[in-house]
């Protein structure tokens, strides 16, 4: 009996040792200390030894049980961390690992005043159009009435691409585009990306335009006024001042420049303005640009201009996302500065 314990200890223990599984440590402990395992049936085979070695026998199968599962429960816990360490090494992602916080992304300054534009004039009853960036000479030029002599060019450092065509310097080619595909009433705004050759802390490369145009038989100059004054203050504030100076534009007839109230000295205090490095003294800021649409436009689109008339403007989103949230410097909105676009929800 002391022999065949032995053997059948140094057996176990072997197997033990060797197993590199849960499950064959489980089949293991089913073989030896399961209902029909070895040390199962040695125990009931007790009876059959004479009465005198049944004590010594019994103590020692019961000391080779407790062995064998401590043996297999200790080589199951090595088994699990070699599982584990292995998983680490292989696993790109560790699932017991606290979780990594992503930050959520924050819309981007020029997207906040574009879309807060568009909703003053959706309002309004405007309609929203697009067009191409690499634009014709003739839409971007010819057809709003700067013919290839004329000095407004000079105006726009513009980038040529080949055979006439250019990266559009201004949101207007789109009017163009509309008023030859429909017939009045048109109200039609424009956002999007333009390109002039400037670059500096107030002027880039690339920046945005909102144009925008109502086209109907009795278009005054006082529907431009209404509109624009209406349209200013809902974007700045209900006490915003708002003044229209005569300008020039080779698209409209009269032009208008269109200026705000200082929005930093409020333009009313001559001691405040003196002071004011954003209106440099003027009490004002200018910005957009408007006026009734030049009769020579209609005729490129075959509208009659003694029976259509209407006003077009535009305005660059960037000085007005720099005088809302008060950014002195354009190229901060294309450095994609963290610190910078945080600081916008």
């Amino acid at each position: 009996m002391n022999d065949s314990l032995e053997a059948l200890r140094g057996e176990v223990l072997e197997h033990i040792q060797k197993s590199d599984s849960e499950k064959e440590l489980e089949e293991l402990r089913v073989g030896v200390l399961g209902r029909s395992g070895k040390v199962t049936l040695l125990l009931r085979g007790l009876k059959d030894l004479p009465a005198e070695e049944r004590p010594r026998a019994g103590e020692q199968l019961n000391q080779l049980r407790r062995l064998v599962e401590e043996r297999i429960d200790t080589r199951l816990v090595a088994i699990k961390e070699q599982s584990r360490e292995r998983a680490l090494k292989e696993e790109q992602i560790d699932i017991t690992l606290p979780g990594t916080r992503w930050e959520r992304g924050r819309t981007h300054p020029l997207t906040l005043v574009i879309d807060e534009i568009v909703d003053v004039f959706l309002a309004m009853g405007f309609e929203i159009a697009r067009g191409p960036d690499i634009e014709d000479d003739y839409y971007n030029f010819e057809a709003l009435n700067i013919p290839k002599d004329h000095p407004a060019r000079d105006m726009q450092d513009t980038f040529f691409v080949s055979n006439g065509r250019l990266l559009r310097t201004h949101t207007s080619p789109v009017q163009i585009r509309t008023m030859e595909r429909r017939k009045p009433p048109l109200q039609v705004i424009v956002p999007g990306a333009v390109y002039r050759h400037d670059d500096d802390a107030t002027h880039s490369p690339m920046f945005h335009q909102v144009e925008g145009f109502m086209v109907d038989d009795r278009i005054a100059l006082s529907d431009l006024k209404g509109v624009l004054s209406h349209f200013l203050r809902q974007i700045f504030s209900q006490e915003t001042g708002v003044r229209f100076r005569p300008s020039f534009f080779p698209f409209t007839e009269p032009s208008a420049e269109i200026d705000i109230q200082c929005l930093i000295c409020g333009g009313e205090s001559s001691a405040a303005r003196q002071t004011c490095r954003v209106c440099k003294g003027s009490g004002w800021l200018e910005i957009m640009g408007a006026g009734m649409i030049d009769p020579h436009v209609f005729k490129f689109v075959r509208y009659d201009p003694e029976k259509v008339s209407g006003f077009a403007f535009g305005m660059g989103v960037e000085r007005i996302a720099m005088l809302k949230y008060g950014i002195d410097d354009i190229r901060l909105f294309f450095q994609n500065d963290l610190r910078f676009l945080r600081q916008f929800g």
